[in-house]
């Protein structure tokens, strides 16, 4: 495995995480028509085959 590779490939995997939740809840919320309050978020990455599992908890302001 060549590091150079790995973290290539774990950025490019991660922005399209973030890129494609942030679009997911954006819509969300604009079809929800939430414009008060908090939403309280949980993101659960884990990989094929094994037991790994990392859970990120959080809470999304809305005004």
């Amino acid at each position: 495995m060549s590091n150079d590779t790995f973290n290539m490939s774990m950025r490019k995997f991660l922005k399209q995480v973030g890129v494609t939740s942030q679009e997911a809840l954006e819509e969300h919320v604009r079809a929800s028509g939430g414009t008060t309050g908090s939403l309280n978020v949980k993101a659960t990455i884990t990989i094929d085959g094994t037991d790994f599992t990392h859970v990120v908890d959080g809470k999304i302001d809305l005004d």
